[in-house]
């Protein structure tokens, strides 16, 4: 069998395993093109110049496993082991949530408001660092904190940032606030932290079995985390400096008042690229 002819029949056996979900077609192309590059070690332009390249034993083993694997819902960022984000193939484990583009929007409006070349920004829950690292890209004078309670995800997040040499990242384990020394402050805090509610989980997609339920879920339907930082971010922050944080499409009115009743000011969301709420700020002045 040839490169051509296992994308074509493994794209008739991934459509029907996926039929009736959010998945497209092109979406469904997309993921077994990208096994069929990963197995043989070529480019998707090499792929298309060679589809009729034969496969090896070894090779079609390897991808009939990863095929039946991607059949279950298993992520395809966890078969190839990397995922893009702002135009960075990085590195994700099962230890690590998978960086979605909406975060890109995130990452943009922390952009537009420091414009600063010299910050202190902290990234609360990095994970694979994708925040930090798509922020420390683009600003390589920042001065950035990241952390994460997991230290698996923190190796990630460290390997991620060797993999690319930026220097400018401090990582280290921490949940949330509690152990950073509260004389430092910062210009900015960023997080994307869990917001989906247990009752939520289990009513989306089965891809999502697959990550950490601590990246995802959170108590109080969602809600504790974004409000333990909403109260705690201000102890933590200059004088007119920025919490800019991601939440569900749903909790924008939620994380407004929750800004407000921590006495933040210029309060404002953002739309993601869905034109659905996603990024808010708040100024603690």
């Amino acid at each position: 069998m040839n490169w051509y002819q296992w994308v074509k029949n493994s794209y008739i056996r991934l459509n029907k395993s996926f039929k009736n979900t959010y998945f497209t077609t092109n979406t469904i192309m997309r993921d077994v093109e990208k096994l069929l590059c990963y197995v043989v070690g070529v480019s998707r332009e090499k792929f298309f110049a060679f589809s009729e390249t034969l496969l090896t034993r070894e090779q079609f083993s390897k991808l009939e496993i990863l095929l039946c694997r991607r059949e279950q819902g298993e992520p395809i960022a966890y078969l190839i082991g990397e995922q893009e984000f702002w135009s960075l193939n990085l590195l994700v484990s099962r230890d690590t949530f998978i960086p979605r583009c909406d975060t890109e929007c995130l990452v943009t409006h922390v952009l537009k408001v420091i414009s600063s070349d010299n910050a202190k920004i902290l990234d609360l829950g990095t994970g694979t660092g994708a925040i930090s690292l798509a922020l420390a890209i683009e600003k390589p004078m920042w001065e950035i904190t990241a952390i994460d309670y997991n230290l698996k995800a923190l190796l990630i997040a460290k390997k991620n940032a060797a993999k690319f040499g930026i220097k400018n990242i401090n990582f280290f384990c921490s949940r949330w606030f509690e152990s950073l020394h509260s004389h430092k402050l910062y210009d900015l805090i960023v997080s994307n932290p869990p917001y989906i509610s247990i009752r939520e989980f289990y009513l989306l997609h089965k891809e999502l079995f697959f990550e950490p339920r601590t990246s995802l879920i959170s108590a109080k339907n969602g809600t504790a985390d974004l409000e333990e930082i909403c109260f705690l971010s201000k102890y933590y922050l200059v004088s007119g400096g920025w919490l800019i944080l991601e939440h569900g499409y749903k909790q924008g009115y939620i994380v407004r008042s929750l800004l407000s009743r921590a006495m933040f000011k210029c309060i404002l969301t953002i739309k993601d690229y869905g034109n659905n709420e996603r990024v808010t700020q708040g100024r603690w002045i």
